[in-house]
């Protein structure tokens, strides 16, 4: 009892404290994803002084993405073992909404509330045949299918999950989003993940070397910053629990990383030599 009560108390000062959370895991969140990003370029991604083959350094991007995506699929399959060994961590993720309903600020759930239109269905279909058009008429169309099958890929991961586990969603304030269907995982954080990474990973794709070099580190930073944003958004605004946020990263994640990792292995052995490098 000491501890189930120690954990009580600890989730709903973290509730009250909800958006300085917010805040420190975001600005957390930034120099993480950084540092990853400068691991990959410095050992994953050939230049000109490169003395290892192309084959070696593909090979290393895809065990960093096998690597991601066994990390994020243990992450997803933990979250799903807690909430299905019995009633406590829902309690918790209760606990943790209400603390949140009760400490934060209205102006804030009002940003909150744009910010999570930034994961909507529709929004995320916009992208997906605004993006999908234009690499068509850039002639991309190995890098179009790529970017159709991760976005229309995840929609129907996400469905079947929400379907298999149908977890109700916690009681919320239509006033300022509405939302329906099951609650586990988030199709807001997955979706955003996946779209919003895919998009990154096409910009990075389509620029000129050069142009690469400035700014596929902001394009990154700016698509995880997205993505946790629109995730956390859900939790502040009470249409899902931290839990199904969790778990939409996680899966959002594992499914980014099967599907950049599948377009490299294209990439490499799929087409000619010059297209590749492209």
């Amino acid at each position: 009892m000491p501890s189930t009560d120690t954990s009580a108390a600890l989730v709903q000062a973290l509730g009250q404290q909800g958006l300085t959370l917010f805040l420190a895991l975001l600005t957390l969140l930034l120099p993480v994803t950084a540092l990853l990003w400068w691991l990959v370029q410095r050992y994953a991604v050939p230049d000109k002084t490169s003395t290892l083959p192309a084959g070696a350094f593909l090979l290393i991007r895809l065990a960093a993405g096998f690597a991601v995506l066994v990390a994020a699929a243990a992450v997803f399959a933990e979250i799903a073992e807690v909430l299905g060994d019995g009633p406590r961590a829902g309690q918790l993720d209760q606990l943790f909404s209400d603390a949140l309903r009760g400490s934060t600020a209205s102006w804030a759930l009002q940003v909150f509330a744009w910010i999570t239109r930034l994961g909507d269905t529709a929004i995320l279909a916009t992208w997906g045949g605004g993006v999908a058009t234009v690499l068509l008429l850039r002639g991309r169309r190995w890098l179009a299918l790529g970017w159709v099958l991760a976005v229309s890929g995840n929609a129907l991961l996400n469905t079947t999950l929400k379907a298999l586990f149908e977890r109700t969603r916690p009681v919320h304030d239509s006033a300022l989003t509405h939302a329906s269907g099951w609650s586990f995982p988030s199709g807001h954080s997955s979706g955003s993940v996946v779209v919003y990474g895919m998009l990154a990973y096409v910009l990075i794709r389509s620029l000129s070397p050069a142009m690469t070099r400035l700014a596929s580190l902001p394009l990154v930073l700016l698509a995880a910053a997205l993505a946790f944003s629109v995730g956390c958004s859900r939790v502040f605004l009470q249409v899902h629990f931290a839990t199904d946020v969790l778990a939409g990263f996680a899966s959002g994640t594992a499914w980014l990383a099967v599907c950049v990792s599948s377009i490299e292995l294209t990439r490499h052995y799929g087409r000619p030599q010059a297209a590749a490098s492209r």
